[in-house]
């Protein structure tokens, strides 16, 4: 089931406070989530029943999900949407199984996210390449901008609202 946070409530409110307590780039993340600028995001730092919690607080569906590394240790990803249809394709392709960094994951990896595509392809070609963007506007996006994209121009200010709001809260 979607949900529809109150993005003005105090619960909101109150939980994007706890979440930017312990981590500012958790919090961000999470309210362009919430605010849906981003369809699905996944958080590969440890996070505990509080900060899952939080989250949910927020409005957000979330789930933890086990995969492997190639040394055979498990780690655990913490993804969250408004959406509970993109929580479900990525459980169903990523849940149990080993990270995997491959071009085609990474471009599935990358619609989930709401990643422009041609970003995505550049970025599997040769990341981090130089973009022209200016280091202040490339640290407010979850993905490395390719040059002169056009998506990333529309999608820019969503990102600075959203991190205008936060640090308003």
């Amino acid at each position: 089931m979607d949900k529809n946070p109150d993005f003005n409530s105090q619960e909101v409110k109150k939980a994007v406070l706890g979440l930017k307590k312990n981590d500012e780039e958790l919090a961000y993340l999470a309210f362009l989530t919430v605010r849906g600028v981003k369809p699905l995001s996944r958080w590969e730092k440890p996070l505990d029943d509080n900060g899952v919690g939080l989250l949910e607080q927020m409005g957000l569906i979330v789930r933890q999900v086990r995969r492997t590394v190639k040394t055979g240790a498990e780690v655990t990803e913490t993804i969250f949407s408004i959406s509970d249809g993109y929580i479900l394709v990525y459980e169903s392709r990523f849940a149990d199984k080993p990270v995997d960094k491959s071009a085609q994951t990474v471009r599935f990896e990358g619609y989930l996210f709401g990643f422009p595509p041609c970003c995505v392809d550049e970025y599997i070609r040769q990341p981090y390449a130089k973009n022209g963007l200016a280091d202040e506007k490339q640290k407010l996006l979850f993905y490395w901008a390719c040059r002169n994209c056009k998506i990333t121009k529309f999608l820019l200010p969503a990102y600075e609202k959203v991190y205008n709001l936060l640090n308003g809260i």
